[in-house]
């Protein structure tokens, strides 16, 4: 997990030092020469790259990364309440997109081939297909315009100061309700298609003909089979979670969610290398934690494949054993 957090950092340090410029020249051109030269001094900007990358992996490595021009704030700071407001956004979207792409795929695939399981593939299809900032901008056109059913952004609204707990809990679910469902589904139509095909694949395998010659009821056959095609939807998964919290950068546009995917966007364009850099640091150490939680629930979705392994690990090697 280390090392992918520091090649995806080192990665960052030396892509946004391939570009012109710096932290100081995106002050702008009214800022007096001066004041750029102290920026360029305090934060190290006048150093030769190498001295600039020991520094900031030195003070990273202690859970330092640096001070934000941007936001002039701690990078640790900024970078922790963005996360915040992203998680709130993507753990329910993810999770609603895990059981309901389940569900659908688990139908699907008892279907297969019927007129229903046709019209629901190609409606997931139009969904896979449609980018998530157009599928956002349809629901607040549609839900925030020309029905006023919802808030058009913002995580909360501008009186909630001023509103008691419970409101204010209640305004802050309100509005996250249209961002959570474009993300929902496109991740539905993402999940259903591979657990559709995982369950006709398994379906078609021997063992189930063999369940149904021995009299075993339908549901209990149906059960197992769905059981061993979850392997693939949850690596999916493992995927799909980092995923959604580098691609919501679109959504929090649309919705003016002040997430990691906003303050990542201004970080670049304003050249905030320290900010920068922290935020991919948390993003590769979500994926890899993500890679990790993926294939321990593998091993307990199906416990064949923690045999297997062990199998594979116990086995002998060496001159003569064949591979």
């Amino acid at each position: 997990m280390g090392i992918v957090a520091w090649a995806a950092a080192t990665l960052a340090f030396a892509t946004l030092h391939l570009a012109p410029g710096d932290a100081a020249t995106a002050m702008g051109d009214d800022v007096p020469a001066q004041v750029r030269a102290q920026v360029r001094a305090k934060f190290s900007l006048d150093q030769p790259l190498p001295v600039q990358y020991a520094r900031w992996l030195g003070a990273a490595v202690t859970g330092d990364f640096g001070w934000s021009p941007l936001r002039s704030r701690p990078v640790s700071d900024e970078v922790r309440t963005a996360l915040g407001n992203t998680l709130r956004l993507v753990l329910p979207a993810f999770a609603l997109a895990m059981l309901g792409g389940v569900f659908v795929g688990r139908w699907q695939a008892v279907h297969a081939e019927h007129r229903r399981d046709r019209a629901t593939s190609t409606l997931l299809l139009v969904l896979y297909s449609v980018p998530e900032f157009w599928l956002g901008l349809t629901l607040v056109l549609l839900f925030a315009r020309q029905w006023p059913l919802f808030p058009t952004g913002g995580m909360e609204s501008d009186v909630a100061a001023y509103m008691t707990s419970l409101s204010r809990a209640k305004d802050r679910l309100w509005h996250l309700v249209l961002p959570v469902v474009t993300l929902t589904l496109v991740g539905v139509a993402t999940v259903a298609r591979y657990q559709r095909a995982s369950l006709v694949q398994v379906l078609a395998q021997p063992f189930v003909r063999a369940a149904a010659a021995a009299g075993l009821p339908q549901h209990r056959i149906l059960h197992g089979a769905w059981r061993a095609s979850l392997p693939p939807v949850v690596t999916l998964g493992g995927v799909l979670l980092p995923a959604y919290a580098a691609g919501v950068v679109f959504v929090e546009g649309v919705f003016s969610w002040p997430g990691m995917g906003r303050l990542l966007v201004e970080a670049v364009a304003r050249r905030d290398l320290w900010l920068v850099s922290g935020i991919v640091v948390v993003g590769a150490t979500i994926t890899a934690l993500a890679a990790a939680a993926a294939d321990l629930l593998r091993g307990v979705v199906d416990p064949r494949l923690t045999e297997v392994d062990a199998d594979r690990r116990d086995a002998p090697t060496g001159p003569g054993v064949p591979a």
